[in-house]
């Protein structure tokens, strides 16, 4: 079982991230149903088939981690503004078809 106050740093960076992802137009929000880890779901609302759930996570390198729901790597939790930039590519509308 995971601990409470690791439960708690995931989901401070996980609001952390969703706040920044509104900057950028996207729209986000925390799940954290009991007994579950949280996630954070985004979705593109000009698009809203592009979307997914992005989780964080203490490595064994020691260092929190925001990562895909296909257990890819994104970026360094600390790097709130380099992982909003990498999601926002990934769940952009592909050019001419806007």
């Amino acid at each position: 079982m995971q601990a409470k106050g690791n439960q708690h740093q995931e989901t401070a960076y996980l609001e952390k991230l969703g706040e920044e992802l509104g900057h950028r137009g996207l729209e986000a929000f925390v799940m954290a149903p009991p007994g579950r880890v949280p996630s954070l779901y985004v979705v593109n609302p000009a698009a809203r088939a592009l979307e997914e759930n992005v989780y964080t996570g203490l490595c064994s390198d020691g260092m929190w981690w925001f990562w895909w729901s296909w257990a890819e790597r994104i970026g360094l939790a600390d790097d709130i503004d380099g992982a909003a930039a990498t999601i926002n590519r990934v769940l952009s509308v592909p050019r001419g078809r806007e």
